[in-house]
């Protein structure tokens, strides 16, 4: 019974480590989510917890193997795997990486993907202080250092769908528009209607004291502000 008990503390221990690493991947894909980035909550809790796991195989998935093959003096080394994890994950963050208008966007999704990986390898090896602390650090610099912003601006990501448009050049002067307005605006998607007419969506990141209002009034067509899907 006493063996029986260790192997179920055992496994308990390495359930938890999984359990927190999924907690700090949520953290730090919630924040990306809140910015309508490209990798969100369940992008980010999937590296975390797939990091533990891996790093977990590699500290501990071939004990069975040093017991049974001790006499052949077999030396294992768990660092491979961990190399292994830091260079796939790395593919991961480069299909998020693209260059929109002269300008390359997604750096800083990759870069929290790779750095989540990195969490949940160092929860994986059971360094929960440091996982934890890293995650802690790691939202703090995205939120404080969020394109230079004064740390006490607060943002909003919002959609602008403007529906049933022929009025030629729309998407330059609505996009100017809407920068006077000092609305960032990050994409836009055109949509064309069975009638001839286009569907503009605008995905911009506002002052959280613009009114809503205020931007819907300035179209004469069908306009909608909503969250960033």
């Amino acid at each position: 019974m006493d063996i029986l008990g260790f192997f179920e503390q055992y496994h308990i221990n390495m359930i938890f480590r999984m359990l927190v690493a999924c907690l700090c991947g949520i953290a730090i894909g919630f924040e990306r989510k809140n910015r309508a980035k490209e990798a969100g909550v369940r992008t980010h809790c999937i590296v975390a917890c797939a990091s533990a796991l891996m790093m977990i195989i590699s500290k501990y998935g071939f004990n069975d193997m040093i017991n049974m093959l001790s006499a052949a003096d077999v030396q294992l080394d768990p660092s491979r795997l961990a190399q292994g994890i830091v260079t796939g994950v790395g593919f991961l963050g480069a299909g998020m990486i693209y260059v929109q208008r002269s300008n390359v966007r997604g750096l800083t999704t990759a870069a929290g993907i790779w750095a989540t990986s990195g969490i949940g390898m160092a929860l994986g090896s059971g360094m929960y202080i440091v996982g934890i602390c890293a995650t802690v650090i790691i939202l703090i610099a995205q939120m404080v250092l969020h394109k230079g912003h004064a740390f006490s601006t607060s943002h909003k990501n919002k959609m602008i769908k403007i529906y049933s448009v022929d009025i030629k050049d729309f998407q330059r002067q609505t996009t100017e528009l809407l920068e006077n307005m000092k609305i960032s605006v990050g994409e836009v998607s055109v949509e064309k209607t069975e009638e001839g007419l286009f569907n503009y969506t605008f995905y911009c990141e506002m002052d959280v004291s613009v009114c809503e209002e205020d931007i819907t009034n300035n179209f004469e067509q069908r306009c909608i502000v909503d969250i960033p899907r």
